[in-house]
């Protein structure tokens, strides 16, 4: 069963667009990894210090998989943004 996560980022104040443009790099090499079918950030038009970053896998192994990956990623430049995020998972059922 696919995995669809929404992150949401805070940047630090100002950093918005400069914490977007890293999002945006990365995405065309995670959007290689097996399994990932959407990896995209978006930058609030309201608040542009406030993204989301919108992730689909094909299953939680795919995702776990990525997960892994991540740990050998170099971390975000540091005075980019503010606190963890915020994640939430959900479980993608067509009902058409």
């Amino acid at each position: 069963m696919s995995v669809r996560l929404v992150v949401t980022l805070n940047a630090a104040p100002g950093k918005g667009s400069e914490l977007a443009r890293v999002f945006r790099d990365s995405c065309a090499e995670v959007m290689q990894e097996p399994g990932c079918e959407q990896f995209q950030v978006f930058q609030s038009v309201l608040n542009p210090d406030k993204l989301a970053l919108l992730e689909l896998w094909t299953d939680q192994a795919a995702l776990d998989v990525h997960a892994k990956v991540n740990t050998t990623r170099a971390p975000l430049p540091e005075g980019l943004h503010v606190g963890g995020g915020e994640r939430e998972d959900y479980e993608y059922n067509r009902v058409r």
